[in-house]
Parts: C-alpha cells; structure tokens; sequence
C-alpha cells in the first residue's frame, strides 16, 4: 500500500506539472491523512455485484465500472464483503486516472432506498471513458468530514476472485 501511496503522491506531482486541475467543488485530499484501507487488506473480496474493480476506500469498499457506449464510469460504494451499498454524505468525489492522464467529478446519483443526504452511487461522464480499456487511477474525496482515498487498477481485475 506504501508504494502505491508513492505513486499517488508522484501522479499528483505530474498533475500539478502539466497544468491539470482539479475539477470544481472536489476538496483536495491529503494523502498523508487520508484514511486508507488498513494494510494488509488486499484479501480476495469475491465478485463486485455489478462485475468492475473493487477498491479498498478507506474503510469502504468501491466498485469501479466503465460504460463506454454512454462515456460514463460509475463508482459503487459497497460493505467489506460487497454485498451491501453503503451510502456516504458527499456530493462529489475525485475520479483521477493515470492512463490516459485526466480527471473527473464523480457526483452523488443516489440510488433507490439511499437515505436523504447521501448516495452509494457516484457517476462521471468523459470522452475517455468511451475508449475499450483497462483503467487505473484513484478515487478520493471527504467522508463524514474526513478525507479518503483509494487506489484501483483494472488490469489486476482479470485475476480478481480467482483461485491460484
């Protein structure tokens, strides 16, 4: 988890470097206060219910999914065993993707039964996500007062839930 901080750290370094900015209204995170996933907490979750990347979200889980057709990823956010949507007070989180390099609003799209005030559904729409491929980035934003933060790639997706 340390090295993939270090590479937060590094890819927000590069951001700032070739003049990308953070979209509107997003708080900036700090990664070093940030809550992480505890270490050690890369264990097998099973499937995600919708089928994406799971991401350890501080103490949450997320789901990351791409709908190229509609140039939309949709980020779920789940209980540690992923079968339960746990709706957070936020309006917004930072969807940051590496490859190719850009940023995107997830905004709060709550789903049906996701109390007054929060949402477990959080949807950005770019002409990135239109392109067949696999994604990686981060996912951050302000839980509840606190800041969080979580890593996903979805090229380690392919052996996700599969026994060795």
């Amino acid at each position: 988890m340390n090295a993939k901080l270090l590479g937060l750290g590094v890819l927000l370094a590069g951001l700032a470097g070739v003049g990308c900015s953070k979209p509107a209204d997003v708080p900036k995170v700090d990664d070093k206060k940030a809550v992480k996933a505890p270490k050690g907490d890369g264990h097998d979750h099973g499937e995600a219910p919708h089928g994406g990347t799971v991401i350890e979200f501080g103490t949450y889980h997320g789901e990351f999914c791409v709908d190229p057709a509609v140039k939309q990823a949709t980020v779920y956010i789940l209980s540690e065993d992923l079968k339960k949507y746990e709706p957070i007070a936020a309006a917004k989180l930072l969807l940051s993707i590496k490859t190719p390099r850009f940023q995107a609003d997830l905004v709060a799209v709550p789903r049906d039964g996701d109390p007054k005030g929060t949402s477990s559904r959080f949807v950005a729409t770019h002409a990135n996500f239109g392109t067949q491929q696999e994604f990686e980035g981060t996912v951050s934003g302000e839980v509840d007062g606190k800041p969080y933060l979580g890593d996903f790639n979805e090229a380690d997706h392919a052996d996700h839930g599969k026994k060795k």
